[in-house]
């Protein structure tokens, strides 16, 4: 079979199936091609592969429906593993060109993340529960540790501007950011179009206008040693009468190596490590999935039954063939050939559920504080803006019986919210 017919194909004939309309939107059948197609392909079963792969490209449309789209980006990243892993598939390099990804103004993030609760969720849950914690304090010390480059902080400062009006004058805002070298080459998405010093004046702008005195500061640190240069600078700052720590870590955490790539434990090492600073709260929102395993065909079926959720709901808030969807279209393959077709130190996009980083925070000696009715109220009427598929639950760990919002889209889990605080070691 050569080129041109797999990527090209004409009329794919395979067996059990009549023709394409049969799997067309049919989620099981679609990831039954893709896992037999991964498991050729780990196989070097070049023949069985390309045959697949024929299937595959004729069923699986860039602008068909959310499973067709699906399974395309599935594909991409599937021919991508192949032609790097065997010279078998060398020929089929030209058809997994990485997709370019948008580089976006600040504006354009803003608008873009308040489309949908994935990131609101998380921000909304986690700024309640800091401002309970930091009320009282002179000054505030926040370090953002965030997948969407501080976009946050602007509802913070607000919430700051108003909920804290008692104090006088309101609290000194210092705001950490973290610069990765590691992952300059290719950071994982969303790319934002200008310097973290840009940002940085910007927003100390925007306090000013909220009057809240504000300081910003950017760290450069890295994953692959588990974020040590951040904590040895935390370590060394001067003391500050009446500060708060607060550690934000949204959706960020899982780039730091887990034991399946490193012997050493720099996830539970950096908790712990955070820990001995004795912050006054630390914030955990994080993607609710498991792409960790070693076993390929494993990552690849938990990969596909989490990530059909932003393909399903981009239908309810991007219009079909708009600059938006294929921004954010091309942001989830990113993440798609990133579990599927890396490996080693290349494969940064390794989740972990929530039992297990609930796990991590108690062995680090933290304890779950849980949010207030209030914010499970601010929660919900945010979710009503949105299409009907959103929720929240709010589940209660059986280890030490403390509440945490997990963000659903039809009753499946999404993104989960929690917040910790230190406890003494002779508790």
């Amino acid at each position: 079979m050569n080129k041109a017919m797999i990527l090209n194909p004409t009329r794919p004939v395979w067996p059990g199936f009549s023709s394409s309309k049969s799997l067309c939107g049919d989620a099981n059948r679609m990831e039954q091609l893709l896992l037999h197609c991964a498991k050729a392909i780990e196989s070097n079963d070049a023949t069985l592969a390309q045959q697949i792969i024929w299937v595959l490209n004729n069923l699986a449309s860039p602008d068909g429906d959310s499973t067709q789209r699906l399974a395309s980006s599935f594909l991409r990243a599937l021919i991508s593993r192949a032609a790097a892993k065997s010279p078998f598939f060398a020929y089929l390099s030209a058809a997994a060109a990485p997709v370019t990804l948008h580089r976006f103004s600040v504006i354009e993030l803003a608008a873009f993340v308040d489309l949908t609760p994935w990131h609101r969720f998380g921000f909304m849950a986690a700024n309640a529960a800091i401002l309970d914690a930091v009320e009282g304090y002179s000054s505030v010390h926040i370090v953002d540790l965030s997948l969407t480059h501080c976009m946050q902080i602007p509802t913070l400062i607000d919430s700051m501007a108003t909920k804290l009006n008692k104090q006088q004058p309101p609290p000194l805002l210092k705001l950490t950011v973290v610069v990765f070298s590691d992952t300059e080459s290719s950071p994982p998405p969303p790319l934002l179009g200008i310097s973290y010093e840009e940002l940085g004046s910007k927003l100390v702008n925007f306090a000013t206008t909220r009057n809240i005195a504000m300081e910003f500061r950017i760290i450069s640190s890295s994953y692959s040693d588990g974020l040590s240069s951040l904590i040895e600078q935390l370590r060394v700052d001067p003391f500050v009468f009446n500060e708060a720590l607060v550690v934000n870590c949204h959706m960020m955490l899982h780039y730091i190596p887990d034991e399946t790539l490193t012997s050493n434990p720099l996830r539970s090492v950096f908790l712990k490590q955070l820990r001995d600073l004795n912050p006054t709260i630390v914030t955990l929102i994080d993607e609710d999935a498991y792409f960790t395993s070693n076993n390929f065909i494993s990552r690849l079926q938990s990969l596909f039954n989490y990530m059909w959720i932003p393909y399903d709901t981009a239908d309810t808030f991007l219009t079909r063939g708009s600059e938006q969807r294929r921004w954010y279209e091309a942001d989830i393959g990113w993440k798609i050939d990133n579990v599927v077709a890396k490996e080693d130190s290349e494969r940064v996009e390794r989740l972990e559920p929530k039992s297990r980083w609930f796990e991590r925070m108690r062995e680090a000696k933290f304890a779950g504080v849980g949010f207030g009715e209030t914010a499970a109220t601010e929660v919900k009427t945010m979710l009503e803006e949105h299409a009907a598929g959103w929720g929240m639950k709010r589940e209660v760990d059986d280890d030490d019986d403390v509440e945490s919002f997990v963000l659903t889209w039809k009753g499946h889990s999404v993104v989960f919210a929690s917040a910790w605080v230190p406890i003494d070691d002779l508790i």
